[in-house]
């Protein structure tokens, strides 16, 4: 991770959730990206970084509705006790929460992401991110999506990695890497 030691790191889990992975439209290569977040969330755990869990509240009757199944953060990466778990209604999981507050209480200046859908939640988190004052690490290969009418999932996974590497502002700006090339 290009991480210094004056940075103090957060692994961010964003709407894994049942019904975004299981659900009607499965999410693509599934498998390997729940394994790819375990393995980032042992990673982060042996080292006490804190890991903090987005989880998408959607509105009654769809498939991320409150309380229901396919709301729940998915078992195989689910929270540990003590791990932040935050709600949130919008793609930005800045926006309406109180991940600023829980980040700067923490003194988190690096961020790690993980999660889906990638074109929504991911982009839009770390978009925002950098602009708060974040640096980020984007897991290439842990987060995820389901096909488009335009384009397949892969495709849509690719072209974040592509763009997303190396945005930023002045200050602060987003790295792509493998999970196994991150550590904390």
């Amino acid at each position: 991770m290009s991480a210094n030691n004056a940075q103090r790191t957060a692994l961010l889990v964003i709407d894994v959730q049942v019904g975004l992975i299981d659900g009607a439209n499965p999410a693509h290569h599934k498998s390997e990206v729940l394994a790819n977040i375990q393995f980032l969330l042992h990673r982060a755990r042996a080292s006490s970084t804190p890991v903090i869990y987005i989880q998408h509240a959607g509105d009654e009757g769809s498939s991320l509705e409150v309380h229901s199944a396919g709301w729940q953060i998915h078992p195989q990466i689910a929270p540990q006790e003590g791990e932040t778990v935050l709600s949130k209604r919008a793609s930005d999981s800045f926006y309406q929460t109180s991940l600023q507050q829980e980040l700067e209480a923490l003194g988190i200046t690096y961020l790690v992401v993980t999660g889906c859908k990638t074109q929504y939640c991911i982009d839009t988190t770390i978009r925002r991110a950098t602009t708060l004052g974040y640096d980020v690490t984007l897991a290439s290969d842990s987060h995820t999506t389901t096909e488009s009418g335009t384009l397949a999932a892969a495709q849509i996974v690719a072209h974040h990695n592509e763009t997303l590497d190396d945005f930023g502002n002045d200050e602060h700006v987003v790295v792509v890497k493998l999970s196994s090339e991150i550590a904390f």
